[in-house]
Parts: C-alpha cells; structure tokens; sequence
C-alpha cells in the first residue's frame, strides 16, 4: 500500500472530528479541521509522550487551551495509541464517556487538564512549565537531566482575547520558560464571524513585549512551514515561544471553510460528502485505513522513550540517592515520613502556648512551621506578600536560579496567578498556594472554580476576610464571598478562630491530594481559645464542641473566625444551657457521619443562632425555621474595625438579646 502522505494523517483528525459532531449532532468540528496539520507534525515529530503510560513522569505536557475543539485531541489520542477507542469516539458528548464536549483531565486519559473557559488551559500550561523549570533546577545534574520536557498549549484568538492570557504571557516571559510553546491558531474567525471588528491587536508585537520569541507568518496547512517553525521554538534557550499559525477554519469544507458556521455545529451530511469529495477521503464514517494508522507511530516511540529515560534514572538513582528517592516521593504526592508527627507537635505546641495573633499571622507562622518540612510547597501573592503575609523564612523567588526556588512573586494578577497555581499542582511534584484579599477572590473566581472541578491541589489563601478590614471601606471588604466560595463543590473552604484553627487549615490543605482548599484569614487580632486534646483533634471534622452545655443544650450558637470569640463571651452571659460550635469548614463538617453531626448539633436542639460576618442565607440550613442567623446582607462601610463591628450588630449584647428571643 501506498505510504500516507501528512495530509492524509491529518486528515485521519479532521474526519475523526467531522463524524464525530455529526454523530453527537453537536460539537465544534471548524478547529480540529484548521489545526489538524499543526497537531499532526507536533505530535509526530515531536511531542515525546507514552500512550502506554500517560502518566510517565519526564512526558511532555499538551494542553488544548482552545478545549471546544477537544475532538482534536481525542482523536489525536486515538491515533497515537491510548486507551481511547472508535466506541469512545462515537460516544461523543455522552453521559460518562471519555469523550465529553471539553476536555475533562480526571475523565480522559492523556489529557492532563480541564479546559473550555478560553485562556486558562494557557495560563495552566505557564504553571506547568514552571513546574518543569523549577524541578530541573532542584534535580538535575551534569549530564543526568532527569527532568527535561516541554510543554505545548494549543490556542486559538478568544484564548488571546481574555485578559488572563495577558497576565500569564507577561509571567511566562519573566520567568524565561524556555520549554513552553504556544501555537496560536490564528483563523480570523470566532463565533460572532471575522474577528476584524473586534480583535486586531498586533499579537506578535505584544508576545514581543512580554519577552517572547515570536514566530510570524506560518502557513498552519504546510507541514514543512509548521516544522520549521517549532524547530526554531526549539532553538530558543531563554524564551517561551509564540507561534503565530495563520490556519482556515473549517479547513477542506467547500461550503463553510473560513466561516464561523464551522466552528460550533455540525456540518451535516451533505457538506460531509463534500469535504470528503474535495480532501480525497473516500472512506466511511470512523473508517481509519491500516496505512494511515500505521503512520501514526507515537505508541512504539513512547515505549522506546519511556525505557530510556528510566536506564537515565537508574543511573541517577546509584549515584545521587537522596535526590532521587525526594523525586520519587515528590512524583507520587506522599508527604514526608516526618511530617505528621512533626505537625501534630507543631499544633499541640500553639495549643499550649495560645497566641494571640491576627489569623493571617498565624498563617505566615503555619508556613513557618510545615515549610521546611515540605520542599514541595510553593507560592506566592498577588503583590500583596506583607499584607497576606505569605513570605516565611525560607521563601526564595522562582526568578533566581537558586536549587529551592519557592515563592513567586505574581504582581495583580489575580486570575492568571490562580490558574498557574492549577497547572503546578496538575503537574505534580509541588503543593502550589496563592494569596489575595479575599474580598478579590473574585477576580479569580473561575479558576477556583477549575479547580474544583479538575481536582486540582491547589490551596488559595484569601485575607482581610470581613469588615474586619476597616478604613478601606465597602470596596474591600467582603461579603457575599465566604459562602460563595463554599458553595463550589468539592472546594473546601477554611475560616478558622485562632492560630490552633489555622495551623490545622493549613494541614487539612496539604494533605487534601483530591482538590483544591480556600484558607480564609483576618486582619485583626484573635483571641486564643482553650480546648482539650480530643477538641484539638475534632477541630480537622470542620465543626466540634468548643464549649459545651451542662446537660443536653437548650441553646447552640454556632460560629467562624472572628465571631467564634463573640459567641464565647455571650455563651458566657447566657448560662449553663449553651454549647458553642466552632465550624472552620463546614464543606469538612458537612461530610462527617451521621452520628457525628447529630452529636454536635442535635436534632433535639432547635434553639440556635450561627453567627458570621458575612451574608446570613447560607447559615439558614444549620439554623432551621426556628432558628437566626446574625450577618451581614448589606455592603459594609469605611471606619476602624472596633466601629463596625458594632455598628452591624456584632457585639455580646446583640448575641444574647437574639438568642433570648428564640422560643
């Protein structure tokens, strides 16, 4: 049989697609069809990857930033060999298939992030390249690189179009990421038709200006322009790399080729006989010939390169031990062996002493104190270090070259820094955290939301947590925020009472390997709260008995944060009858057991009242009917915190008046 020619291999893609929507009828067929001969020389002549293991640790990374398009990749993945069949493919868009309508990390094999909100599978790409750089720093040696692979990000304008691809393109420049490449799929066209009206930025110059290396004027349709080009990302030894793919959506379609028709519906069946008439594709639906398959050789590379590298690693084993067993315990997401004792005592200790220090404070102490411990943990704030205080003793910035480089310093940006932050934690090998006034989580909230939704570990830090923030006034404090964050799923959200509740945050999120955590702190001062062994203990459930009643309760009052230390007081005036629950995370208390949550809030007990500086709503299903929540349903004010806490009601009196009136 005749050997392929690349157009055929790419077409291979384009058809995989095309049949695909049509069978799904929905789907977007216009980019896998443009970008078909980018990603067929890519993953051909360069993407280093296994399909038999797409979890080898020293494999490149590719992420499809652009995730509408994701039959691309799923038929990308197909054709190299992984666990990715024609029934998968003709699954499409089905409920629980590998195939959804965007590329979902925890559903897909080979694919290593979640995209679909445009921009961030780039700014997750940037956080995996760090990754790269900063593990090359600490492990490779002369002539052992252990770690050594790129990453590839596919994009298209509306990825370049949203504000996060700003902010992440002017860090990946900083940091000189090297090994990142970028292929824009520059086809003029999004949904709303040509992008003339809208989108005529120089993109090249702007890529210039954040110190990119820039490669103009590809023909993304010419196999030969496109290798030249990513030879020469290769070449770049101190850059990331643009490359500027001038492709035609829809490519092959006689009636939609460059036409935004093509980009999110299927082309139907008369348009498909069509495309297959003009590109010489004479076969059936899902019909792959052997030959075509055979052209498609990643699977028997991979192994080859999988096998080499780990002879690599062997060598590197015998000679430099220690590194390679931290590497490997790093590579598998298990902390040190030292570290849960060495935090049980770190928390046992601040319940002896009891400081009295701002929550924010007593985070800067956790890192202190699990820091040095965990070579693994990196991150930083968004030009907020000595406000959020997440510089610790061992912090050294990731723009040196220092073997321990981890702190960054990510300037306001907020929503770039957070999906970075995904992109390390996907990577593997780092525990990422990220810093900002809380009341601007908002600006990052779609990428907490990512995180989420990809499992990614990933601890967002969020200070100056209520009106507690004072003079600032109603721009800055936050109120809504809290709870919003707690209602994304599978986002643990952290507001602890004092530097006991806050060292334990810090370690729920460390170990938390499933997903992401919020840790949520104060500007000002808290006061020190005595508890016994076994409280200490219950406080990692994210709701215990801090004060209990003598007998069974009449009244419970529930509170976080700041106001745990006000419902002490007024448990105080209000008798013997009172228990006091402090809830740092009710995402964490809201998964304990039955028996466990009927013990610290009992059924029998109606007479409650949960206490938060913050929208009082979400509090109403641990109240009940019966039940009242002091909060705040209003924006807050610009005075001294000592005036506004007041002035919105929180005080003891305003506590014990609320909760005598409850039948």
């Amino acid at each position: 049989m005749p050997t392929p020619s690349r157009r055929d291999l790419a077409n291979a893609i384009r058809f995989l697609a095309i049949d695909a929507v049509e069978a799904a009828k929905s789907g977007h067929p216009g980019m896998p069809m443009g970008m078909a001969d980018i990603a067929e020389v890519v993953w051909n002549d360069y993407y280093r990857h296994n399909p038999n293991n797409p979890s080898w640790f020293n494999r490149d990374r590719f992420v499809l930033s652009n995730g509408h398009g994701s039959m691309l990749h799923y038929a990308l993945l197909h054709l190299s060999g992984y666990d990715m069949s024609i029934d998968d493919l003709k699954a499409f868009r089905q409920l629980e298939s590998k195939t959804p309508g965007h590329p979902e990390n925890f559903m897909t094999p080979g694919v290593e992030t979640t995209t679909g909100p445009l921009g961030q599978g780039f700014a997750n790409a940037v956080g995996m390249a760090l990754a790269e750089k900063l593990l090359a720093q600490r492990f490779n040696r002369p002539e052992m690189e252990v770690v050594d692979h790129h990453t590839w990000v596919f994009m298209g304008d509306g990825c370049l179009m949203e504000g996060i691809s700003h902010e992440a393109a002017s860090l990946a420049g900083t940091w000189g990421l090297n090994k990142l490449i970028a292929v824009w799929d520059d086809n003029h066209i999004s949904i709303d038709g040509d992008t003339q009206g809208w989108f005529t930025d120089d993109t090249g110059k702007r890529f210039e200006a954040y110190g990119w290396n820039v490669v103009r004027g590809v023909d993304g349709h010419d196999a030969d322009a496109i290798k030249r080009a990513v030879d020469a990302a290769l070449a770049s030894s101190d850059k990331p790399t643009l490359i500027c793919a001038r492709t035609t959506i829809g490519f092959g379609s006689p009636g939609k080729a460059g036409k935004e028709s093509s980009h999110g519906a299927p082309l139907g069946k008369d348009e498909i006989v069509a495309t297959r008439a003009a590109l010489n594709w004479p076969h059936e639906a899902f019909d792959i010939p052997q030959e075509i398959r055979d052209g498609w050789r990643a699977g028997n590379a991979g192994l080859v390169r999988e096998e080499q590298w780990n002879r690599l690693f062997d060598q590197y084993a015998a000679r430099y031990p220690e590194l390679a067993d931290e590497l490997v315990r790093r590579a598998r997401n298990e902390l040190p062996d030292t570290w849960a004792a060495a935090a049980d005592a770190y928390i046992a200790k601040l319940q002896a002493e009891g400081p009295v220090v701002a929550s924010r404070k007593a985070s800067q102490m956790a890192l202190e104190a699990y820091g040095p411990l965990l070579p693994e943990l990196i991150g930083g704030s968004a030009d907020l270090a000595h406000s959020n205080l997440t510089l610790w003793k061992g912090s050294k910035s990731v723009t040196s070259d220092d073997a321990n480089a981890n702190y960054i310093y990510f300037g306001v940006r907020e929503f770039a820094m957070t999906a970075i932050s995904n992109g390390l934690g996907l990577h593997e090998c780092f525990i990422p955290y990220d810093a900002t006034f809380l009341v601007f989580s908002d600006y990052a909230r779609n990428a907490v939301r990512m995180s989420a939704l990809m499992g990614a570990h990933a601890i967002h830090v969020y200070t100056h947590d209520s009106i507690g923030l004072g003079e600032d006034g109603p721009t800055h404090q936050p109120i809504e925020h809290v709870s919003s964050l707690r209602y994304i799923p599978g986002n643990d959200v952290w507001r602890p009472c004092d530097a006991v509740e806050s060292a334990v945050a810090w370690r729920a999120a460390i170990e938390q390997h499933d997903g992401p955590s919020c840790l949520v702190f104060t500007r000002q001062n808290l006061a020190h709260q005595p508890r016994t062994t076994q409280q200490v203990a219950d406080i990692r459930r994210g709701g215990y008995i801090l004060r209990d009643s003598k007998g069974a309760p009449q009244l419970i009052l529930i509170a976080t944060g700041s106001e745990v230390e006000l419902a002490m007081q007024a448990a105080s005036q209000l008798g013997d009858g009172v228990r006091v629950v402090s809830m740092p995370s009710t995402d964490v208390f809201d998964r304990q057991d039955a028996a466990y949550r009927e013990a610290v809030l009992p059924n029998a007990c109606r007479r409650r009242v949960a206490i938060e500086a913050g929208v009082s709503d979400f509090w109403r299903k641990y109240v009940g009917l019966d039940g009242a929540v002091i909060g705040i349903d209003r924006f807050g004010a610009s005075a001294p915190a000592e005036k506004l806490f007041p002035h919105f009601g929180f005080t003891v009196e305003n506590v014990v008046q609320v909760a005598k009136k409850l039948a």
